[in-house]
């Protein structure tokens, strides 16, 4: 096998998991040890992944924990793919649940153009800001303790607000998936909103970019099971989609 075809199967494996290891990499590539790690060294030098004790990760995105202007602007076309895919799965009269996330403000851009009448209920700000512009779509903003920088409430009230509610469908902005830690958020005043959107709703998504394929932030927020559909842009590789199906995630 050359060194582009293992290139090409690390990072298929980190695409399904958070880390591999180097003596696993042997095994599955038929090479030697020494072999490995100099594959990874080159890939590290290329910025590809980060080389760990023993193997190698994802490398630590900065982008992912900056703010959220930051973030909005990084992989856009791939949240707006992802998003224009979730619009599927609203219906006419739906009550639709938005927590707060970059992948959702997009989402909300896309949501201007869909000629159905529905309710939204949402703790993030800049969502409300874009829905503000679309009559037919009702907007129940959630209140709650004021997170300047990711433009949206959280806490107890925010909580207890959402919990009055039973959305016909949530749409998930989450930050990290992979098939062995599930769904995980660097943004630990969301998660509680997160997990009571994916217990109360009657259909779940998580709506993702694939840059967040493989990842792992610092808190798990769901397992593969609270989630029902994985929704993703176009560029998820078919063996991927279906190793990560095998796995209970089902990745549209």
């Amino acid at each position: 096998m050359l060194y582009n075809q293992r290139v090409e199967f690390v990072l298929q494996q980190l695409q399904l998991q958070s880390t591999v290891k180097v003596s696993d990499l042997s095994r599955q590539l038929q090479v030697s040890v020494d072999t490995v790690r100099r594959d990874l060294k080159a890939m590290e030098q290329q910025g590809l992944i980060r080389c760990v004790r023993g193997g190698a990760c994802m490398p630590e995105s900065r982008v992912s924990m900056s703010d959220f202007t930051g973030r909005e602007i990084i992989h856009s076309d791939l949240k707006r793919e992802a998003a224009r895919k979730a619009l599927a799965y609203i219906h006419e009269g739906d009550v639709v649940a938005l927590n707060s996330g970059t992948t959702n403000t997009v989402l909300a851009q896309e949501l201007l153009s869909l000629g159905r009448k529905f309710t939204v209920v949402t703790n993030n700000f800049a969502a409300a800001s874009v829905l503000l512009q679309a009559p037919q779509i009702r907007l129940v903003l959630v209140g709650g303790q004021l997170d300047p920088q990711e433009r949206s409430t959280y806490g107890a009230l925010c909580e207890q607000e959402f919990a009055k509610f039973h959305p016909d469908l949530a749409l998930l902005s989450i930050n990290a998936v992979n098939y062995r830690d599930g769904y995980t958020d660097f943004r630990m005043d969301e998660i509680g909103v997160i997990q009571l959107l994916a217990a109360r709703a009657r259909q779940v998504l998580a709506v993702m970019d694939s840059s967040k394929l493989g990842k792992c932030s610092k808190r798990q927020v769901l397992t593969p099971e609270q989630v029902d559909y994985l929704v993703m842009d176009s560029r998820v590789l078919p063996e991927v989609r279906e190793k990560y199906e095998k796995k209970g995630i089902a990745i549209v």
